[in-house]
């Protein structure tokens, strides 16, 4: 149990750090392209109005993606654009309802679902941000915003990662300690290996130099006995 638990911790970390470091690009990404991320050519939405509700509402997050031909545009499609509103440069997401074509000039007219009247301004190539994919996700675009702050950014994503990361280096010096007092026994017991052979070995010399020594011994004795064997004193004359 205790292992599966664990096992569950791990995938949940490093989930979280995943998802800390998708948002960290998305974050940056978005700071360098006046606010608007690209991830491989999607690019997610935060809905600042309810102009196209019911099929989005402000705070929810949608998914667009890049257009690489603005004649593939077509009436009902939902494209976000730059467009002029009171003076300033905002980004809008609304419907085409028209398209107008003069020459090699297409422009599109759009309205919020929630609108009773078309958007003031045309939308020309050069104003598309992307055409939304028909994903919605619901609420994530004020988190998103509230990541782009700083405080956001600062409590939601390096405080987890900085989290993360201690984490996994107390595991690292855990570890570290737990194979340093594995092999602590193996050493010891690779000593007092080298130190049986030593004294065999030893033993094997000493014993070998005293059979030596007895053998020696024994030839000498017998050389003994022939030198002091008595003499014949019969006196006798030879027959």
């Amino acid at each position: 149990m205790k292992k599966v638990l664990k096992i569950v911790v791990d995938v949940l970390s490093w989930i979280i750090l995943a998802i800390a470091l998708l948002v960290t690009i998305l974050v940056f990404s978005s700071g360098r392209n006046n606010g608007v991320a690209n991830l491989f050519g999607f690019i997610p939405m935060s809905v600042e109005s309810d102009s196209m509700k019911p099929t989005f509402s402000q705070g929810d997050l949608i998914i667009c993606r890049e257009v690489d031909d603005v004649m593939q545009l077509q009436e009902n499609d939902v494209i976000t654009f730059w467009t002029i509103i009171e003076g300033k440069k905002v980004r809008n997401t609304h419907r085409i309802v028209a398209v107008n074509d003069a020459g090699s000039t297409r422009s599109f007219v759009t309205r919020g679902d929630n609108n009773p009247l078309d958007d003031e301004t045309p939308v020309y190539g050069g104003d598309i941000i992307g055409k939304w994919t028909n994903t919605r996700l619901a609420g994530l675009g004020a988190v998103m915003n509230f990541l782009r702050t700083k405080t956001g950014f600062f409590i939601c994503i390096l405080i987890p990662m900085a989290i993360f990361f201690l984490i996994e280096l107390y595991k690292f010096i855990v570890t570290l300690i737990e194979v340093k007092s594995s092999k602590a026994p193996e050493l010891d017991e690779e000593e007092i290996k080298r130190r049986a052979i030593e004294e065999y070995l030893a033993a094997q010399k000493q014993n070998g130099g005293e059979d030596g020594s007895a053998e020696a011994a024994q030839p000498a004795a017998d050389d003994t006995k022939e030198d002091t064997a008595p003499e014949d004193t019969s006196g006798g004359d030879p027959a």
